[in-house]
């Protein structure tokens, strides 16, 4: 009867564990068929992650080259005659997963030898449990990311990046601008052109190891690398050009400046320099309050440009028929004074002496702002206005470099009989660099204007895409009119305030300006200026329009102490030793 008991309940526990054998063999079943069948690609999704990695692969940016006629390229030469301003190189990051190192202070120890950093800081880094830490060295070279491999450091990680580079460091970098740490082009050309530079970037899918290091690439997309352009910037220009001017701001104690070498018949930019400037290279350096110096005065900064803007009136009023290069003030007893007041308020010339009966060419000699106040008042408001607008002041002028401003002329509705006088010489005006060499270009191109650019040719796939120039122009004014100003500009230099410009065997034309400064307030600031000369050479068959600016000189007083002498030598080395044009 035992037995019988026994085996009763040994069947039962055995009843019982098929039971929950088969339950769990079922749920074993039911969970294998919906990660298998009904969560398939899900899992396997998971699975790959584990084991398949997809890596972004930046796209290699298109470099920037400028003319350099005595430059060889052995290698490639179609880029002969070309120098690279801005160029990519493959560098890398020395990243750390602080998690995964086992020997911390070893690790920091050697890492400090081959990166020539400090152990402690490093240490200081790697010391925790993190995932990720800032990278302990960017931009290292391929030769010492190779010593940082051959240590074979668990957790440290090698990240190869294209980083941007300029061998020539300050050289011309506000016009260049720089590309951040996200790639993307700031200021200058490298933002106005990123779309063309930056190019596609592409992906590469491959199969990782514990490391998470890919040892085996299963699908790759390389995108395309972006194209490269060429500006018309001539390599030997710019450098005088940047020679001149720093050496002009340390002679006349100035705070900075601009000088821009343009071609007048084709609006090529051939130099564009500016100083103080700044290492592209270093621009994360520049403290967040100086970051204005990542503009480009030549065309994002304004001023009043003072009596190197008179010869825009005067060719205005030639045009309209209103003078001539000999017409004289017999319309005013005694001829001009040394002062005049237009609605109440008081103008005098800079000298503050009267220069009587003086031609229209006298004015300009003279830089007589009473002068340009008669011949403004023969013209209406809106015909000046119209002028001006024609020069290209108060828009842009279209350059190809980004944050051009446009300088501000007053809506003509506003204008009263003062501001028409205070425009005649300069004031109450705003204008860019940019804006008056190319005025001055288009006196010196027959009366044409041209639209100013840097892009000479963009390079994609090693093929010229196409090339660019500033295009054919309006007429502003006649030829003729054209040429008579020419002879009053080349009449400033040989009898006028212009004659440090001069440069002996060849006839130069231009203006100086000396531009009062004018306070926030209103007013203008006292024992203050702009110095600037604008002009061309040889005044017969122009090379080059050119401006000459220093910002607040502190040991002279007029432009023609400053400005005028440096426009002088480098209008000296450009027709003697570039151009090597033949004396007259």
């Amino acid at each position: 009867m035992l037995e019988e008991v026994n085996s009763r309940s040994n069947l039962r526990r055995l009843t019982y564990l098929s039971v929950i054998f088969l339950i769990m063999t079922a749920g074993f079943v039911v969970r294998l068929f919906e990660r298998q069948i009904v969560r398939r690609s899900q899992f396997t999704a998971l699975a790959d992650k584990q084991y398949y990695t997809k890596i972004d692969q930046p796209a290699k940016r298109g470099q920037i080259y400028i003319q350099d006629k005595d430059s060889i390229d052995l290698y490639d030469q179609s880029k002969s005659g070309l120098f690279p301003i801005a160029v990519d190189l493959e560098l890398y990051n020395i990243m750390a997963v602080p998690r995964n190192i086992i020997d911390k202070t070893d690790a920091a120890q050697k890492l400090a030898k081959v990166l020539g950093l400090n152990e402690s800081d490093i240490l200081s880094q790697i010391n925790n449990d993190k995932w990720y830490v800032p990278p302990l060295e960017k931009r290292v070279t391929k030769e010492i990311a190779d010593k940082v491999s051959a240590l074979s450091l668990k957790g440290i990680i090698i990240e190869d990046q294209y980083a941007r580079v300029y061998p020539e460091n300050e050289f011309m970098s506000q016009l260049l601008g720089f590309v951040d740490y996200e790639s993307n082009g700031r200021y200058g050309l490298e933002e106005y052109y990123d779309g063309i530079l930056k190019g596609e970037g592409g992906t590469l899918q491959g199969i990782k190891d514990n490391r998470g290091k890919v040892f085996e690439v299963s699908q790759s997309d390389p995108g395309k690398d972006g194209a490269s352009i060429i500006l018309t910037i001539d390599r030997s220009i710019q450098y005088m050009a940047e020679k001149k001017l720093k050496e002009g701001i340390e002679r006349y104690a100035a705070d900075g400046g601009t000088l821009i070498v343009a071609d007048p018949k084709t609006g090529a930019i051939l130099a564009m320099a500016s100083s103080p400037s700044y290492n592209p290279n270093k621009f994360n350096e520049v403290s967040q309050d100086k970051q204005s110096i990542f503009l480009n005065p030549a065309t994002s900064l304004s001023w009043e440009p003072g009596s190197v803007f008179k010869p825009v009136i005067v060719s205005s009023a030639l045009a309209e028929k209103k003078v001539e290069p000999d017409s004289k003030p017999d319309d005013i007893p005694g001829g001009f004074s040394n002062s005049i007041t237009v609605n109440g308020y008081e103008i005098h010339n800079s000298l503050d002496k009267p220069y009587g009966y003086e031609t229209v060419s006298q004015i300009l000699e003279n830089s007589d702002n009473i002068g340009m106040v008669w011949i403004a008042n023969k013209m209406e408001n809106q015909t000046i206005y119209d002028y001006l607008r024609k020069f290209g002041f108060g828009q842009k002028t279209g350059i190809d470099v980004s944050g051009e401003a446009t300088g501000q002329i007053l809506p003509v509705r506003q204008w009263r009989d003062v501001s028409r006088a205070t425009i005649s010489f300069g004031q109450g005006i705003s204008a860019t660099p940019i804006q008056i060499v190319m005025a001055y270009a288009a006196i010196a191109n027959k009366g044409k204007m041209i639209k100013p650019t840097v892009l000479s040719k963009v390079i994609d796939s090693g093929e010229v895409e196409k090339s660019t120039n500033g295009g054919s122009g309006n007429q502003v004014i006649s030829e003729d009119d054209a040429k008579k100003i020419t002879e009053m500009l080349v009449s400033v230099v040989v009898n006028g305030h212009g004659k440090k410009a001069q440069v002996p065997g060849f006839r130069v034309a231009g203006k100086t300006g000396t531009a009062q400064i004018p306070k926030s307030g209103g007013g203008y600031e006292e024992n203050q200026h702009v110095g600037s000369f604008a002009g061309f050479a040889p005044a017969d068959d122009p090379k080059f329009a050119m401006l000459v600016k220093f910002d607040k000189p502190k040991n002279v007083d007029w432009a023609e102490s400053s400005a005028a002498p440096i426009f002088g030598e480098m209008s000296d080395w450009l027709l003697n030793n570039y151009f090597k044009v033949s004396k007259q």
